[in-house]
């Protein structure tokens, strides 16, 4: 490992934030907001121990959003020379200014924001170099290939990239942070009697001690692959199934969907009507935390610099907030939860930042046990969600559970139902890990209907 020369710099961003918000004013806007980021990211491949690819990329990218009165308009935009800077302004308040009215845009009140962010660990000052990137490639395509019943790569990749980013308003807010992130890993293809399947694993962090080992990335790329040879198809039916933690987390992403302020106030949501209601069984706690030391979607305030802080979404099993940005905090008539997700050159969203489904107190291996006869789904294509009544369908592939223990794979099946129904009987395993910015253990459904034959 190398340390970085030159990486990106916060500080310079904010200067250029800062610069945009006065030749907004300037032009005509009554308030604006501007966010800055930069990244620089290099990837490599390799395939049968010999170098394939090898990517360089970096950006310098804003976005501005001006306000004239109630209207609004918002542009992103990479010329960042003065003519480019002034021309896109220019063009933003024009605009705005034949926009439409819209009673809820505005930026975070003043008191809202964020005073004093909290100093992140979210940067780790080292460069990998192509030779150390190829290394690594090569070592956790060795290490899956390894695995008996694995006959070719796909890919295995190494790489690591860094950025910073910087938000101004008017208001009088201008921050910043700068961040790190490191991953390899591989996908591989097993064959057995002419019948082939790929899989794959791979490790990401914002610090590389945090990553897992390359042995253990390419055993479970390599072990994951030969498994699914020979899939058999299942007979239908309404049986127990238990979701793999890398699946898992399709729940917690349809729950956010679910609420989402922008969604609950168009009323498009199954639990728009559920707000302090037991949704999950007890002792079933959802917890975002924005502030969670190199965590991978971690952020000192949220996209519109307000203040935000760690939640329990769901408490002993009750929904307790929706994800509120302003503008859905101001037509539900309820305060902002911190959760805006900045939008560059466009109106924020809403959503949740590091989220994760705590573990339950039973393994992973108990629960399987505990099944009996029933289906462990591994891998997921195409969900279905009907946002208005939480319908919910999807394909997927696994394994059959027969006797309390994993017996051949399956593939071909869809798994559907409501979700209500399928949160009220969600039961979580011990085995959660922190992969991504959403996580969870793998759970256990008790009752959930299965197409197959």
């Amino acid at each position: 490992m190398t340390q970085a020369q030159s990486a990106p710099d916060s500080a310079r961003l904010q200067e250029i934030a800062g610069d945009l918000i006065q030749r907004a004013i300037k032009a005509g806007a009554d308030a604006a907001e501007a966010s800055v980021g930069e990244s620089r990211q290099t990837e490599l491949s390799v395939r049968d121990g010999q170098l394939e690819d090898i990517e360089r990329s970096e950006s310098l990218d804003a976005g501005v959003r001006v306000f004239v009165g109630q209207r609004q308009a918002g542009v992103a935009f990479s010329d960042l020379s003065d003519q480019g800077r002034q021309f896109t302004i220019e063009r933003a308040v024009a605009m705005a200014k034949a926009a439409p009215e819209d009673p809820y845009s505005a930026l975070a009140e003043p008191e809202r924001l964020c005073q004093d962010p909290p100093a992140l660990n979210l940067f780790e000052a080292v460069e990998w170099s192509p030779e150390e990137l190829e290394s690594r490639a090569v070592a956790v395509e060795k290490a899956a290939r390894a695995i008996e019943g694995v006959t070719m790569t796909d890919t295995a990749f190494a790489g690591y990239g860094q950025g910073a980013a910087a938000y101004a308003t008017s208001t009088g807010f201008n921050a910043g942070w700068r961040k790190s992130q490191f991953s390899y890993g591989a996908s591989v293809i097993a064959e057995k009697n002419g019948a082939m399947e790929r899989d794959y694993a791979a490790t990401s962090a914002r610090r590389v001690s945090d990553l897992k080992s390359i042995e253990e990335i390419g055993t479970e790329a390599g072990e994951r692959t030969a498994r699914r040879v020979g899939p058999q198809k299942i007979a239908s039916g309404t049986m127990p199934v238990l979701f793999d933690r890398r699946v898992s987390t399709a729940f917690l992403s349809a729950l956010c969907s679910a609420i989402s302020g922008p969604a609950v106030a168009r009323g498009v949501s199954f639990l728009r009507e559920k707000m302090g209601e037991k949704i999950f069984a007890d002792g079933i706690t959802i917890l975002d935390d924005p502030h969670r030391g190199w965590g991978h979607a971690s952020c000192p305030f949220d996209g519109e610099g307000t203040v935000n802080q760690a939640r329990e979404i769901i408490s002993d099993g009750h929904l307790t907030t929706w994800f509120l940005n302003s503008a859905a905090a101001r037509q539900l008539k309820l305060d902002p939860t911190g959760h805006a997700r900045r939008n560059m050159g466009g109106p924020p969203g809403a959503g949740p930042t590091n989220l994760h489904l705590a573990a339950g107190s039973a393994s992973r291996d108990d629960l399987i046990a505990g099944i009996g006869e029933g289906l462990l789904v591994s891998e997921m294509f195409g969900p279905s969600l009907n946002a208005n009544t939480g319908d919910w369908s999807v394909g997927v592939s696994g394994y059959r559970i027969t006797g309390g223990q994993i017996d051949h794979p399956v593939s071909e099946i869809t798994v559907a139902g409501n979700l209500l129904d399928i949160f009220a009987k969600l039961v979580p395993a011990s085995d959660l890990e922190f992969r991504g910015a959403v996580n969870a253990p793998s759970v256990c459904v008790d009752a959930i209907s299965v197409g197959g034959l």
